[in-house]
């Protein structure tokens, strides 16, 4: 049975763990490669392929990290909702208990207004305030694997550097 990229675990080693090591300055190969050694053709293939292995780990690595935020998530919005709805059915109770008790000093309308506007201005604030929450909030970003880029990116830059 074939093996599918998002089967295996992703690769977290740094590109320096995967890629195999750099031929010291004194080994210097001829033009013609030797028994053992390869042809430019056959390196070049084996760069490409080993690029698109590393551009297949880092989305694996990606879409791990995505799948385990958003499962969170999921389940941390259910339980909010959960207590939102159980808080509104007891704020609804409250707002019945409060008109009733200020029903025994006002007329039952103005009990019923004053609790009215006191919910509204309660409504109010809680907007505003959950409005400037969402604005601080970040995007969910896969940073393991925007990390794991940027490392990747510097570690060949350093070794093209270094040629």
């Amino acid at each position: 049975m074939r093996e599918r990229p998002g089967d295996r675990a992703p690769d977290t080693r740094s590109l320096d763990e995967r890629l195999p090591a750099e031929p010291s300055v004194g080994d210097r190969s001829p033009a013609v490669p030797v028994a053992g050694e390869h042809s430019v053709g056959e390196l070049v293939h084996r760069a490409t392929e080993q690029l698109s292995q590393l551009v297949r780990q880092e989305m694996a690595l990606a879409k791990a990290e995505l799948t385990q935020k958003g499962r969170r998530m999921g389940r941390g919005g259910g339980l909010l909702g959960a207590a939102g709805a159980v808080g509104y059915v007891g704020l609804i109770a409250l707002a019945g208990a409060a008109t009733a008790a200020l029903s025994l000093a006002l007329p039952v309308w103005a009990a019923a207004l004053v609790v009215t506007a006191l919910l509204f201005a309660i409504a109010s604030v809680l907007a505003i305030v959950g409005r400037a929450q969402l604005r601080r909030a970040s995007p969910p970003t896969p940073e393991e694997m925007l990390g794991s880029v940027k490392a990747d990116v510097e570690a060949i830059k350093e070794r093209a550097h270094h040629r």
